[in-house]
């Protein structure tokens, strides 16, 4: 019986050095792990929708009579998993890029223990712009830093928050929708096996849970979008220097919800560096807002 194991695991380890020479990126333990939830994730989209196809005879026959409808649906499941891999593909805006695009001469390394400790990263050795943050699992500093986010295994920051927001709502609808198909599978006045109402049960509770977390976090981010804030900086506002003492009512990177939909969505340079608003200015966003305000539209 040893002798079976040992032998067995001459074998997975033969397989796994042949695996590792062929395919180099599959040594590293992280990267590993971020493709095999990017798989999962596939994997539970098309568990989904091929479950509803398989067992709803009555969608197959609605396909035949309105293709356009079925269509719409497919687009839509196609365009949330093409919007995941350009998300999780996308580069947050890391600082060191960012201050080589600029100017090679602005990446400012501390020399001496003499160097200024404000807004500088330990790990990175670089002045950190404002509203930047190192990021423990990518081991870098990223501009404008929301979140690391698990499922995409990439920052959302400054260059990819937007592609991030999209995603979201693309997944929220394709959920509603299929979350909509299963009801009215479950409705319909036909016969058919138990076990198939079972399993279309437990697919739409754990679909349930997933869509009132996306709608949560889709109505928080479209907040942060509103009032361009990040969620590092509303979770330890009172922990980074240049957020403290600034009322908590004041959104100090704020122009005003236009503005701030026109730079979240249309502003195509990802090394843009955000400077800290002034006294003055500060002063001004805390100002309580008069019916004169509202009548110029000052919050936009």
């Amino acid at each position: 019986m040893t002798m079976i194991v040992a032998m067995c695991r001459t074998f997975r380890d033969r397989a796994l050095d042949r695996c590792f020479h062929c395919f180099p990126c599959l040594s590293d333990p992280a990267w590993r792990s971020s493709l095999g939830l990017k798989v999962a994730l596939v994997m539970l989209h098309l568990i989904y929708a091929g479950i509803l196809f398989l067992f709803d005879s009555d969608l197959i026959e609605k396909t035949k009579k309105e293709p356009w409808y079925t269509a719409l649906y497919l687009l839509l499941f196609f365009a949330t998993l093409v919007q995941y891999f350009i998300t999780s593909g996308s580069s947050p805006g890391y600082v060191l890029d960012a201050m080589r695009a600029v100017n090679e001469t602005n990446v400012m390394y501390k020399k001496s223990s003499t160097a200024s400790k404000a807004f500088s990263c330990f790990y990175c050795n670089v002045e950190q712009p404002p509203r930047a943050k190192h990021c423990h699992d990518c081991d870098k500093c990223v501009l404008q830093f929301d979140h690391h986010c698990v499922w995409l295994g990439t920052c959302i920051g400054q260059g990819n928050h937007c592609k991030f927001w999209w995603y979201i709502c693309e997944e929220t609808a394709l959920c509603l929708w299929t979350g909509i198909l299963y009801i009215t599978y479950l409705k319909a006045n036909i016969s058919r096996a138990w076990w198939k109402d079972a399993i279309m049960i437990l697919l739409l509770i754990a679909m349930a849970i997933s869509i009132i977390f996306l709608l949560l976090l889709l109505l928080f981010h479209s907040y942060l979008v509103l009032t361009n804030q990040t969620t590092y900086e509303l979770v330890r506002r009172r922990r980074i220097p240049y957020l403290r003492g600034i009322p908590e009512r004041v959104y100090p990177f704020s122009q005003g919800v236009c503005s701030n939909l026109y730079d979240f969505c249309c502003v195509c340079s990802i090394y843009h560096l955000e400077s800290l608003p002034s006294a003055q200015e500060l002063e001004e966003k805390s100002r309580p807002y008069t019916c004169l305000d509202v009548l110029t539209c000052r919050c936009c």
